[in-house]
């Protein structure tokens, strides 16, 4: 099983990084974007300026504005955000070929449907082999060139050592796994998890907050996980515990930042003002809060970043709420 040509949907820092190693990987690229300025930008200078500055493009990768284009390639990496994967497949259905895989590179729940990427797949492009594509990396790193490594999870084995293969680059290791909704449900939750240690640190709660964030945020993602019919393993790995330490330290997180800011005093609407790039935490947190409900999942950090983000509580009330929870036992 040869892929020779990949078409990433979705321009924005994470695809092009992943236009990027797909090129390096000796793949001829064909980046989809929507904004005709990005299309220009790396058609003149090799730089997508508006979403991952400073990268000049590997020569394998080239660009498009129309989705119809990528109909020919062999393989297709989904970067919309999460919230707009449904739409943009349903856009890309026409020219897709059946048999193409795709691979999920969106990290999020639905709101309303409250389903996984892959659940939205299934019902646009029925016809295509799914992958999920997750793990700690920064897009600006990777697209550098830096070391890293993700989970490519994939139900077809076969299929995917032949894209872990395809896409494996001198610094961008990734690691076969079979539990997609394992991989998928780690990525979706830690973006809301990251806004609450980036509370904490704007907060200025110290770093043995930060610790309990993330220890008892990786319970909340490994109930959840299992709930849906993950396997523990898969969240404790590169998609789950590590994406979510990654994501939770460093300011470089858009759903991080978003919190440091909260937690320094702004609102909702300041911290989100003037952002281009989508912060995945505040737009999948309402369907993490719906799910955990409607699945009887014990989420309190989650939940009370819900609250928050929704105006039903400040700062201050929800570290309240969490430090005056009943004690327990700790366990998974």
């Amino acid at each position: 099983m040869q892929f020779k040509t990949a078409g990433v949907i979705g321009a924005g820092a994470w695809g092009t990084a992943l236009a990027q190693v797909a090129g390096s990987a000796g793949l001829d690229v064909l980046l989809q974007a929507r904004e005709p300025e990005v299309v220009e930008s790396i058609r003149a200078r090799r730089i997508n300026e508006a979403f991952l500055p400073g990268i000049v493009l590997d020569d394998h990768v080239s660009v498009t504005s129309d989705l119809a284009d990528l109909g020919a390639c062999d393989l297709i990496l989904a970067v919309p955000p999460a919230q707009h994967m449904r739409s943009t497949l349903a856009a890309f259905a026409a020219h897709h070929r059946a048999g193409v895989p795709v691979i999920l590179c969106s990290k999020g729940i639905e709101r309303g449907s409250l389903k996984l990427m892959t659940d939205v797949l299934a019902e646009t492009l029925p016809a295509a082999p799914a992958a999920v594509l997750s793990g700690p990396s920064f897009a600006g790193e990777v697209a550098r060139g830096l070391p890293s490594a993700v989970t490519l999870a994939c139900a077809d084995e076969a299929l995917g050592e032949a894209l872990m293969e395809t896409l494996s680059a001198p610094a961008f290791r990734p690691y076969l796994a079979t539990d997609l909704i394992g991989a998928e449900v780690g990525g979706a939750i830690k973006n809301v998890l990251a806004i609450a240690c980036g509370i904490s640190e704007g907060r200025g709660l110290g770093r043995s907050a930060h610790a309990a964030l993330i220890t008892r945020g990786f319970a909340e993602m490994t109930r959840m996980g299992v709930a849906l019919g993950g396997q523990a393993e898969t969240v404790a790995g590169l998609c789950g515990l590590g994406d979510l330490v990654l994501t939770c330290s460093s300011p470089q997180s858009r759903n991080m930042s978003l919190g440091l800011a909260l937690g320094q005093g702004q609102t909702v609407e300041q911290a989100l003002a003037g952002k281009r790039s989508v912060a995945e935490g505040y737009e999948s947190a309402p369907a993490v809060r719906e799910l955990a409900r409607k699945m009887g999942v014990e989420m309190p950090i989650s939940l009370a970043v819900a609250a928050l983000l929704a105006g039903e509580t400040t700062v201050q009330g929800m570290i309240d709420a969490l430090l005056s929870r009943p004690l327990k036992v700790e366990r998974h």
